[in-house]
Formats: structure tokens, sequence, C-alpha cells
């Protein structure tokens, strides 16, 4: 989320103007989030927009605040597509109660909500609205078609864990698609074009190196935030690749191949210039351990990692105790 598109909905909304909500930064409503949804789609936020007054101006301005201080949080939409049964509709008997009225109103809203489940909105929201607003610090929510008359959708107001994948390997493919489906920005890196071809990395990035090897990878900066995932072909260059990892100071590095390979890769890596201290912090073998063999299968333990260290990389210990405690862990 562009912190100016947010500041020029406010601009629009001071002068009385239906602002611009663009569907390229609110990506839940795009063609491809909402394929096969009758009630969310492009159409649908052009016309929540059409609704937005003056009022909604501190749901903006917050969600702005939230970009600028680096907050985990979130612009939630309530979409409402039959205004009485969103009102009428009550509590089933299965899930918690939250008392006999189902939505405040049948009006769609665009609220603010972060991870301390702060909600900033312009109009009133019953009990079951505010366990449904809280609910899109999922990311997307996942009750949002619990209750009839409406649904929910939200958009993170901060930016996507890039993932490099050092290698366009079998693994790497699998990896890639499991990745960006749970919401990481996947950086594809290769040497040779047919292996990094966008019918392989369909939705990745890809970075093509020239020369027949990984040396111009050394001319790439990573960030501190970055995530790497070493899984080249053959395991040719994953010293070249762990280097590469290891002096960009990346939050987290895994490497794929058993205690023998990783033993002669540790010595190309510490002849690279690399401390011993350093190559600690590289995860070998990468990937949860599950008995994962096949691509696929050593890709859903790779990807279950990065999730892992997201999770542990956002929230506190406390954070984290809380949750599993809620969740009954």
């Amino acid at each position: 989320m562009k912190k100016e598109t947010l500041e020029a909905i406010v601009v629009a909304l001071q002068e009385g103007c239906t602002p611009v909500l663009p569907v390229e930064e609110f990506a839940c409503f795009s063609e491809e989030a909402t394929a096969g949804d009758a009630h969310k789609g492009p159409e649908t936020l052009q016309a929540i927009a059409a609704t937005l007054t003056p009022a909604d101006i501190p749901t903006f301005q917050r969600a702005i605040r939230a970009i600028d201080e680096g907050d985990l949080a979130w612009l939630g939409f309530k979409v409402v597509f039959d205004s009485q049964a969103a009102v009428t509709n009550v509590d089933n008997e299965v899930t918690k109660k939250y008392g006999q009225q189902g939505s405040a109103d049948g009006q769609p809203l665009v609220f603010f909500c972060n991870d301390a489940k702060e909600i900033v909105a312009s109009r009133p929201y019953s009990p079951r609205d505010t366990f449904q607003m809280k609910d899109v610090t999922r990311g997307p929510s996942m009750h949002n078609d619990q209750f009839d008359g409406l649904t929910w959708a939200s958009e993170p107001l901060f930016g996507k864990v890039r993932v490099w994948l050092l290698g366009a390997s079998d693994a790497a493919v699998e990896v890639a698609a499991l990745a960006n489906h749970v919401g990481f920005h996947v950086i594809a890196v290769d040497y040779d074009p047919a292996f990094l071809s966008p019918e392989r990395f369909p939705e990745a990035e890809r970075i093509l190196l020239h020369g027949g090897n990984f040396t111009e990878l050394a001319n790439m900066p990573a960030r501190p935030e970055d995530y790497v995932c070493v899984l080249t072909r053959g395991h040719m260059f994953d010293p070249e690749a762990c280097v590469w990892a290891c002096q960009n100071g990346v939050h987290y590095v895994g490497m794929m191949g058993c205690s023998g390979k990783n033993d002669r890769v540790r010595e190309l890596v510490l002849e690279g210039g690399v401390s011993e201290e350093d190559w600690q912090r590289v995860k070998r073998p990468i990937g949860l351990k599950f008995g994962a063999k096949t691509p696929a299968e050593l890709a859903i333990a790779i990807a279950a990692e990065l999730v892992d260290v997201r999770y542990r990389q956002r929230y506190s210990q406390e954070a984290r105790d809380l949750h599993d405690a809620h969740l009954g862990r």
C-alpha cells in the first residue's frame, strides 16, 4: 500500500469529492483475487468509494500513521449485498454468541484495524461487526462469509517479505508457487533462461544472471529483512549463494542438502570470507522436518518454515504465547 494513495483519498474527501481507490493498491478487489466470488470484484471497490464521506477521513489518516510507524495494520471493508439480512441475521448455534443483532447497519464500511485490535471507523459497529473487523488481522479474514447478507475483505498496510530463491530448480518452482500464495514477494534467480522461464515462475520476479554462473549475484543488494532459500540446481552454486546471503546479513537463509554435502559447502563458504558464526546462521537442511522427499513435498516444508520465521519475526514471544493459549495449543 502506497502512502501517497491514502493521502490522495484524504484530500479528495476534504474537498468533498469521490476518491479514487485503485484496484492495483486494493488488490483484494482485483479480478484475480475475487474470481468466482459473486459479491466482490473491482466494481465493488468503486461502489464503496462512492459511499465515502469526510467522516471517513480519520480512518485513512490512521492508516497513514500506521505506515509511518511501520505498524502491522490493515484497511478493512465491509461489503453488504443484502442489507436486511446483514442486520437481522443472528448468530448460529455452533459459533460463539455475539448478541441478538447482526451487523450494526446495512451499509458498506471502510475501517482500520491493527494487530493490537485498535479499530477506527466512521460509524458505530455491533459486537459481531467487531468480531469480524478484528478478524482482518488474519489477513485475509477467515470468517468473511460466515453470516448472511455481507462479506469482508482487507488490504495490508505493510509490505510483503521478500524471499530470494537462488536457483531455478524444480523445488524452487514449487516453493515459488506456495510462497506467493501465502503472501511473500518471490524473487527467483538463475543463469539459465530455460529454467527461469515465465511458465515455471509465472508470479515471481525473475532475475537472469549472465556468464553461466552466479558471479553477478555479488552485485545485487539484499535487505536485512529479506529471506534467502539456496536451491541451486545440482547444488553447484550453493557456496556462492550462501556467501552472498551471509555477507548481505539477511534475516533468514536456508540451504538444501545432506550433512556430507554441507560440510564441503562450509569449507568453500569460509574460504569465501564468511565467518563461522555467520555460517552457523544458515539453516540446513532448509524446511521443517516431517519426511518430505519430492520437490513438491520439500516445498511444503520450506514454505511452512518461511511462514514460521515470518511469524516469529513479527510477533513477540508474549504475543505468540497468547495466540497459542487462545487456540488451546
